[in-house]
């Protein structure tokens, strides 16, 4: 296994040593099923904000439920994976729940970042990262390029 690939306990005493370095920790979370440029553009802009970009990974069930039936088209460990071999990520961690808020309690990260498909509003995790001082970045979608879309492109070649 990846050593970037680590449980929640793991990354939580990671974060414990980041912060008491002085580092800043960045978090955000998804289900990263067919990873495409866009990912990697929004993963890229993430890392930027902090010194260590941690990866929450939706599980295999939480992806099933949140975007249905025939999802994810590849399997937890396989996602996580792709994500550890990305250079701008430093840490990845499999959440089975279907939101990352215990996630996001557990580590504490100073920034979470989400998609331009969310707002601050609407982020899990935004305002407990606000009560202890952390920041809150929407980061804005690579048009033309989701995962959606390429399942449907592949329909129609089919």
């Amino acid at each position: 296994m990846n050593r970037k690939i680590m449980d929640m306990d793991e990354l939580a005493k990671r974060a414990k040593q980041l912060r008491a370095s002085g580092k800043k920790l960045v978090a955000t979370n998804g289900c990263f099923d067919l990873f495409h440029v866009g990912h990697v553009r929004y993963l890229q802009a993430a890392r930027a904000l902090g010194d260590l970009l941690a990866v929450g990974l939706n599980g295999d069930r939480s992806v099933g439920e949140l975007k249905g039936i025939g999802r994810p088209i590849n399997t937890e460990r396989d996602r996580a994976e792709v994500l550890a071999a990305l250079e701008c990520v430093d840490l990845v961690v499999i959440f089975p729940e279907d939101t990352p808020l215990n996630l996001v309690r557990h580590i504490k990260p100073d920034v979470i970042v989400k998609g331009g498909d969310y707002s601050e509003d609407t982020i899990v995790g935004a305002a407990e990262v606000k009560s202890w001082g952390g920041r809150v970045v929407v980061v804005p979608l690579t048009p033309g390029h989701s995962t959606t879309a390429i399942i449907r492109k592949l329909g129609e070649i089919s």
